[in-house]
């Protein structure tokens, strides 16, 4: 063993007692990680992981949390698109030979509109069952999805009350 790894492996032990983490003692002593944990081990060294399991146990909270919020969000999107579908609906046009600029509005949107707000409303209520599923704690999460599947209860009665061959056309 070199004299540079022997210093630096009683700086490591002098650090251990202090009770600094492997992160910090890589740091200090400019080597990585993996290699303090190697030379901790042969030296009989171990490290307190409370603090480690604590900070994961945070992280995992907060990352719920975030979760919990994007499905609000999401529901919120799929909810407005939802109310859209009984609005007018502004179809365009333009180009051609004239480069020209037309616009006309239909009673409600195209139902291969509606069909794509349907579709986005089954991805999203499939992520929100995600959610459920994984989440211990899951009272806001449920009665998300039951808003949800009543906007999508609501959105099939329209689509069933429209004719066969979906209203008029773009142009």
């Amino acid at each position: 063993m070199t004299e540079t790894m022997t210093n630096k492996r009683a700086r490591l032990r002098e650090l251990h007692a202090r009770g600094l983490s492997t992160r910090a003692i890589a740091s200090a002593l400019g080597v990585h990680q993996s290699t303090v944990s190697k030379w901790a081990k042969q030296d009989g060294l171990t490290f307190d992981r409370t603090q480690v399991a604590k900070a994961v146990a945070a992280r995992q909270i907060d990352l719920a949390a975030k979760r919990q919020e994007l499905a609000e969000r999401m529901l919120l999107a799929v909810e407005a698109m939802f109310d859209k579908l009984d609005e007018p609906y502004t179809v365009y046009s333009f180009g051609g030979r004239d480069n020209t600029y037309s616009e006309h509005t239909l009673e409600r949107p195209p139902i291969e509109v509606a069909r794509h707000v349907i579709t986005m409303a089954g991805i999203v209520f499939d992520k929100l069952t995600r959610i459920v599923e994984r989440e211990p704690n899951t009272e806001g999460a449920v009665s998300l999805i039951q808003s949800l599947e009543a906007g999508l209860l609501a959105a099939a009665d329209v689509l069933r009350a429209q004719p066969v061959g979906g209203g008029e056309e773009q142009s």
